[in-house]
């Protein structure tokens, strides 16, 4: 197994090490790791964020472990060369539709959720966002000037129905491999692109009759988060509302740097990465929580490679490294980014 190390800006090579280490052991000589370039470490070197080399490395491979990108250097280049078009290119040229963000509270971490225990406790809820569609890639997009001469900005939320379809069937299937239970959020109340969402959201339910499926609003679900988010099982939604819930769900379990991520194809291929930036106010300084950027080669194994066991061992050792105490300073604790690594290798 061949799998592209992309390890990005600011923290992001202090947290792939440690998910490359956990990896190394559970799946030992089975898997190889090839390192490119990307975000604003790429535009230094090459005068591109997503140099073609690194996009042919990510074809070639079963698998991409991302790191982070995000660069202050790099804040007045032109949208176009920012680091931050890197991740947005990878989505569009293989296709990584489908991205799954699963938010679990770990019973050790219920104190650390700004939240309150009896509300936060029990939260383990995965949001499927649509990755390739919407405001974020709709055209037509820009700036201009009105006919009184103001200036206005405009992006285009677009979806066809084939684009729901494929992302509502896999909000379906993981609701079936779960407890069955799938909650569509749109705006169908006033947005022309979220009635599409939910006329073909119901379509596709016909095909999943052992899937309860129910529908909310995008307002009502943000605000459903944080006061009862264990009433969630999956949610399926758009890319503008995928982005900010599941940044949300964050609130629930505690700290962002627990939070994994895959980004999947209709193959099965599949991008893997923590839901956070690239913290360069704390780069090089071993305070970076790698727990979720391991979580996400947990993601890896199950989802690309098919080694559900490797997984679970995986997730077990992270949650018994916790149960023992194991915290890095997001957490309350003291431990290092590479004491953290170490903690979930003696759990293994």
């Amino acid at each position: 197994m061949r799998i592209a190390l992309l390890a990005g800006d600011g923290i992001g090579p202090e947290i792939t090490a440690e998910a490359v280490k956990i990896l190394k052991v559970v799946v030992g000589s089975d898997i190889e790791f090839d390192e490119g370039l990307i975000g604003g470490a790429a535009w230094k070197v090459t005068g591109h964020p997503l140099p073609e080399e690194t996009l042919n490395l990510c074809r070639k491979s079963d698998a991409i472990l991302f790191g982070a990108v995000g660069d202050p250097e790099c804040d007045n280049l032109e949208r176009a060369l920012r680091p931050e078009q890197a991740i947005l290119g990878l989505r569009k040229a293989l296709d990584l539709f489908a991205n799954l963000r699963p938010a679990k509270l770990f019973p050790e971490l219920e104190a650390e959720s700004p939240l309150r225990t009896d509300i936060a406790s029990g939260t383990d809820l995965v949001i499927v966002r649509e990755l390739t569609g919407d405001v974020y890639f709709g055209t037509p997009r820009g700036q201009r000037k009105d006919d009184q001469g103001r200036r206005e900005g405009f992006d285009t939320m677009r979806y066809n129905e084939d684009e729901v379809k494929r992302i509502a069937r896999i909000g379906f299937e993981t609701a079936r491999a779960r407890s069955g239970h799938l909650c569509s959020i749109d705006k169908s109340n006033v947005l022309e692109t979220s009635q599409l969402w939910r006329t073909v959201v119901l379509e596709i339910a016909a095909e999943y009759p052992d899937v309860d499926l129910s529908h909310m609003y995008v307002d009502n679900a943000a605000m459903q988060l944080v006061r009862a988010p264990d009433q969630f099982d999956v949610i399926v939604t758009g890319n503008l509302f995928g982005d900010i819930l599941s940044d949300l769900a964050s609130a629930c379990v505690g700290s962002i740097g627990l939070l994994p991520s895959a980004s999947l194809n209709s193959e099965g291929k599949g991008l893997y990465e923590p839901i956070h930036g690239s913290a360069p106010d704390i780069a090089g300084q071993g305070k970076a929580n790698p727990l979720a950027t391991i979580l996400s080669g947990a993601m890896m194994l199950r989802y690309t490679l098919k080694r559900e066991e490797d997984a679970v061992r995986i997730e077990k050792a992270v949650a018994t490294a916790l149960a023992k105490g194991a915290r890095t300073q997001d957490l309350g604790g003291k431990l290092s980014t590479s004491e953290m690594g170490n903690a979930v290798l003696a759990a293994l």
